[in-house]
């Protein structure tokens, strides 16, 4: 059995395929940094971020949304002088946005309980075997990127919010012929 082909062979890759994608995440914080550097992604590609992900930690304060949600035009010039993360001017703004919707939905639900309701609180099991079949976006996808532009949120479309949840393990996507579907599919079952 093989690795999911995206990761290829550099080590970051591997690793966070072998010890993250696709893992359920259930802790609310978790679930909305990965949802920000999800968004940071759109137009590059996910190693990119990945390589970028601890310079973004320490110009987003430990992704904190109480401390991101009172910030204003300095910290987004901060953030925009900073080359340690990508400096894009209507992500960083978002971020600060999301920071506020974030916290209005955990405050009324919990917003690990908002993403997981999708899915009936159980990461979904595909079956894919090979990449051709993984879709870019889904129906469902389609929706809680709705909702949650709905809730304030940017940089959140249909194919972000798929990938955010192939990520957090509200899908299995590892293709079945990777060692990671069973492993992933039975951390699913011991929630």
């Amino acid at each position: 059995m093989e690795r999911c082909e995206w990761c290829g062979q550099e080590k970051i890759y591997v690793d966070y395929h072998d010890t993250e994608w696709g893992v359920p995440e259930w802790q609310a914080r978790a679930l909305w940094e990965k949802l920000i550097l999800d968004g940071f992604q759109a137009g590059l590609s996910w190693i990119t971020i990945l390589k970028k992900r601890d310079a973004f930690r320490a110009a987003f304060k430990g992704f904190e949304p109480e401390t991101i949600a009172r910030w204003g035009e300095p910290e987004v010039q901060r953030c925009l002088a900073d080359p340690g993360i990508v400096r894009h001017r209507g992500k960083i703004e978002a971020t600060l946005r999301n920071a506020r919707a974030y916290l209005d939905i955990q405050n009324r639900e919990g917003f690990e309980n908002f993403l997981w309701r999708y899915v009936d609180g159980a990461p979904l099991q595909n079956q894919w075997r090979s990449m051709a079949e993984v879709p870019a976006q889904t129906p469902l996808s389609q929706q809680i990127s709705k909702d949650l532009k709905k809730a304030g949120f940017g940089f959140c479309g249909p194919t972000i919010v798929y990938a955010f949840m192939q990520a957090v393990g509200m899908v299995n996507d590892h293709l079945v012929t990777c060692p990671r579907h069973a492993e992933v599919a039975a951390m699913a079952e011991r929630r």
